[in-house]
């Protein structure tokens, strides 16, 4: 390591003088550390005239709230979903629970990942190596994506939040995760230690995951009577019902489980046009795998703004949420705070380094709920944003997206196959290009 050369005395006192000698300097770190740096760094006519009005708006009712979770692909994808079933009962209000999703997104999750694991061991994977620690890292974590989502839903359904509500630990999955982390642990150290027990490893493994998540989450309906009252008064009664067939009934005709998801991988040596795939990223096994179509960002836009103007429902997608954000007001712009003239540094990555150097990738999930358009019919200005993190801040949890943030910093929405031009559906019908476990591409949101 002789190429580390120390930092020298001279070397530091000429950093101290040269700080101290800059006006600049001085004043921004007055400022800074009295009101810290986004106030400072907020630009002000950036800021003051973003405008919350929308040529299309969607009304989804009053926001949802993930709390300290990493639920916001769980959340925003049942917003899409209550939106659906809202209009076919007529009800003004509803939610779906989020906290039936994610039992059972965590119990087929251990399942994947002990038979994942599994064959790795008994295919010879050392247990130090990159794939193995990273599998082993990112175990049960809340994160995921569209088609995990569905996934779930088509298998279990979904039932209204009033039957199987929020717990203590659905609210705050730190402790539950923990636990079930270390049990998925063991379970992979004792299959390294006695590979011919791995079938009873994976058994005993899976009763202990259900026994914990049970116990954190409490027990979910098989099935439930469901009647309801509608906005204008009338009371329906549908009787016993399951809830997949809940999730037919009234969410099917949207038909959301055949959706295709478009991302925007900016690196030049993924080809635009190609389907691309993660390895070992999934939570149901024999589920639908999760691949996406890389496309260019301005098909994205086109694609959500022809669902929220021609067929009138929210657009789920995936960003990078925490660039540029002013999470009090709820707004996002490449523009909004003015970071470099503070610290007089030039952050100069486009989208493709970004993603390349590890600073950006979509890490959140959520809505589009409204978007504004010139009057030429198609050039997209500001998006209308169904955020999960509850009604408090923003707009009453609504936040407001200048167009040049979604070229910057969306990385994927879930669209419907029939918006899609000729040479993209071709494009899903051939192979996807696998990518390694720990692609930025496969990074998850929470």
């Amino acid at each position: 390591m002789t190429d580390i050369t120390p930092l020298s005395g001279d070397e530091l006192n000429k950093l101290v003088d040269d700080f101290e000698a800059s006006e600049h300097n001085r004043m921004a770190m007055n400022a800074v550390t009295a009101a810290g740096i986004d106030k400072v760094a907020r630009n002000y006519d950036r800021a003051r005239l973003m405008q919350r009005r929308f040529s299309t708006v969607v009304d989804n009712g009053t926001v949802t709230h993930q709390d300290r979770s990493g639920r916001c692909w769980l959340f925003s994808s049942l917003n899409v979903a209550r939106f659906v079933a809202k209009r076919n009962m007529g009800l003004k209000e509803f939610e779906f629970s989020q906290n039936y999703a994610m039992y059972y997104d965590k119990l087929e999750r251990v399942n994947y990942f002990l038979k994942d694991v599994a064959a790795l061991v008994r295919a010879g994977e050392p247990s130090d190596s990159r794939l193995m620690q990273h599998l082993l890292a990112d175990v049960m974590g809340d994160g995921g994506q569209w088609t995990m989502a569905m996934n779930v839903y088509k298998k279990y359904g979904a039932v209204p939040k009033d039957l199987y509500p929020e717990t203590e630990s659905s609210k705050n999955t730190g402790e539950m995760n923990t636990q079930l982390r270390r049990m998925l642990r063991t379970a992979v150290a004792h299959m390294y230690a006695d590979p011919s027990s791995i079938d009873g490893i994976i058994a005993e493994a899976t009763a202990a995951g259900h026994r914990i998540l049970t116990i954190h989450l409490g027990e979910p309906p098989k099935s439930f009577d469901w009647e309801w009252t509608d906005k204008d008064g009338e009371f329906h009664r549908d009787g016993e019902i399951t809830p997949v067939e809940f999730w037919k009934k009234y969410v099917g005709s949207a038909d959301l489980e055949s959706y295709v998801c478009l991302v925007d991988d900016p690196r030049r040596e993924h080809a635009k046009g190609r389907k691309i795939g993660i390895e070992h990223l999934g939570n149901v096994a024999g589920g639908d795998p999760t691949e996406y179509l890389n496309v260019p960002n301005q098909l994205m836009k086109d694609c959500a703004r022809r669902i929220l103007e021609e067929q009138g429902i929210p657009v789920w997608f995936g960003a990078d949420c925490h660039p540029m954000m002013d999470r009090v007001n709820g707004a996002w712009a490449t523009d909004l705070f003015e970071y470099g003239r503070v610290y007089d540094v030039d952050f100069d990555l486009d989208k493709e380094g970004r993603v390349r150097f590890g600073d950006s990738a979509m890490n959140h999930a959520m809505a589009f709920v409204g978007v504004d358009v010139a009057d030429d019919g198609h050039t997209t200005r500001r998006w209308r944003v169904e955020n999960s993190w509850g009604d408090k801040i923003a707009d009453k949890g609504y936040f407001t997206m200048s167009d040049d943030w979604f070229t910057e910093y969306v990385y994927e929405v879930a669209v419907p196959k029939a918006l899609l031009p000729d040479e993209c559906l071709k494009a899903l019908e051939s192979p996807a290009q696998m990518l390694p476990a720990w692609d930025p591409m496969g990074a998850l949101a929470k």
